[in-house]
């Protein structure tokens, strides 16, 4: 299940070049995809952008690459991994537009449940897609608003579109975020002297040396530019269903999202196994990078040492974030390798963050086996994922979903784990904070999302065009 993107945007009102934080923004978010990456930068009339396939270090190693995006004092980044509209250049983000009312830069993370329809009736009143992603779709329903102002224009634009999202939009003028009012991606605000930033997750500002100064909320529009930082609603209901997978797996471990800790729900999510699923071993250990707080979690609430169990090669992507099955194989076995002066001949518990398909998960097994692991006890620090994702993040269909097709008991045997055990949906939102079940969309755990999928997939807008 990897996540689709992560989006950056700055606007400095000193007309200081963004190009370095832009950069250094995207950098920090590379976690979120890893097939291409893009800046998209202007200095109040039209945009200068940059963008291909690959790493963000990669791809702008060439200094005459990064030169020609210039010393702009607003713009837009984006990290991509292909959830939605398949991969390729023309896919690749940010999406740069020169229409009637300006150009336009657009970044997204998420995924707009009525593309379809939407596609189609733009393609009936005349307009030529060039790729198959939603930030084409949705910049052509702005600039269909053109005789209004471009905030206004984004509202209204937004009041047509069903799904996940959180925007990052440069204008001639402004820079514009938008986060959807299920609040169900994520997006924050920071700041540096008077230089404003926007990003996917709030570690992305240390990385620039700028404070955190709050979340987005689920339905807000921030405008920001040379008068400052304001805001504008959707006009209608907002609530907070934040993925709760941002704490499981996607966010980097030094962000915070919606005020919550993510190393500390996923510290607490290993407390919590430890707690339930006690079982008697020689050393715990979590799998890199996204399971090690967990593993520490649980080695703190088990009294069992923590060590590591793998020795990861740094020099290799995520493998969760690939495009395909065989790649995602081909990945596990270059970038860990079991510790056998660790491993052998002591009873492992094995910490990890989620099963998808269990072909990664059967893999690291057999490495700690090979290695000459006594025993292998593998937990969980989620629920089995069960139901597919609708909402932004590239899940395979529920007959390639090992949880949704085998018990506990049959999972563990196609590990070759000595046993197996997950946190239940209830001990994984109480790590997070909520008791009640309100506040996360776990549609992934338990196949209740925070729309009526069917009913927005055939949503479509009135022409509301002037």
């Amino acid at each position: 299940m990897p996540e689709e993107c992560g989006v950056f945007g700055a606007f400095d009102l000193d007309g200081g070049s963004v190009a370095g934080k832009l950069y250094y923004g995207l950098y920090a978010l590379q976690h979120r995809g890893q097939e291409s990456c893009g800046i998209a930068i202007s200095e109040g009339t039209h945009f200068q952008f940059q963008k291909g396939m690959g790493l963000v270090p990669d791809f702008f190693s060439n200094q005459s690459v990064f030169d020609k995006l210039g010393n702009g004092n607003q713009g837009v980044g984006h990290v991509r991994y292909s959830a939605g509209g398949g991969g390729g250049m023309q896919n690749v983000q940010p999406f740069v537009v020169h229409t009637h009312c300006g150009a336009l830069a657009l970044a997204s993370n998420g995924s707009i449940v009525n593309i379809d329809v939407l596609r189609a009736k733009l393609e009936a009143e005349g307009h030529i897609m060039h790729t198959t992603t939603d930030p084409e779709i949705i910049a052509t329903m702005i600039a269909g608003f053109g005789a209004k102002d471009m905030p206004q224009a984004v509202v209204e634009t937004m009041m047509g579109v069903r799904g996940s999202y959180a925007l990052v939009i440069g204008t001639e003028k402004q820079l514009i975020g938008v986060r959807d009012p299920a609040g169900i991606r994520p997006l924050a605000i920071g700041r540096a002297g008077n230089c404003w930033m926007l990003a996917s997750e709030s570690s992305a500002f240390d990385a620039v040396d700028a404070q955190f100064v709050r979340d987005v909320r689920p339905g807000e529009v921030v405008v920001i530019d040379q008068t400052g930082v304001r805001s504008l609603y959707l006009p209608v209901e907002a609530s907070s269903h934040l993925c709760v997978f941002e704490f499981v797996y996607f966010a980097r471990t030094d962000s915070y999202i919606d005020g919550i800790s993510v190393y500390k729900a996923r510290e607490d999510a290993g407390r919590m196994l430890a707690k339930v699923a006690p079982v008697e071993a020689d050393l715990v250990c979590g799998v890199p990078d996204s399971a090690t707080a967990a593993g520490i979690g649980y080695a703190l609430g088990s009294g069992i040492p923590f060590g590591e169990g793998f020795s990861k090669n740094r020099y290799v992507g995520r493998t969760f974030i690939k495009p395909s099955q065989s790649m995602r194989e081909e990945g596990v076995r270059v970038k860990l390798s079991a510790l056998r002066q660790n491993v052998e001949g002591k009873r492992v518990v094995m910490v990890d963050d989620s099963i998808v398909r269990g072909t990664t998960s059967k893999k690291i097994v057999e490495m700690l086996r090979a290695a000459g692991a006594k025993e292998v006890h593998v937990r969980i620090s989620s629920p089995p994922v069960r139901f597919p994702c609708y909402l932004g993040i590239d899940t395979p269909t529920t007959g390639e979903l090992i949880g949704s097709n085998h018990s506990v008991n049959e999972i563990a045997c196609v590990l070759g784990a000595d046993s197996l055990a997950y946190l239940s949906l209830e001990q994984l939102l109480e790590t997070v904070g909520s008791k009640n079940q309100t506040g996360f969309c776990k549609g992934c755990f338990d196949g209740k999302y925070p729309m009526d999928i069917k009913e927005c997939r055939s949503y479509c807008p009135k022409n509301q065009r002037q």
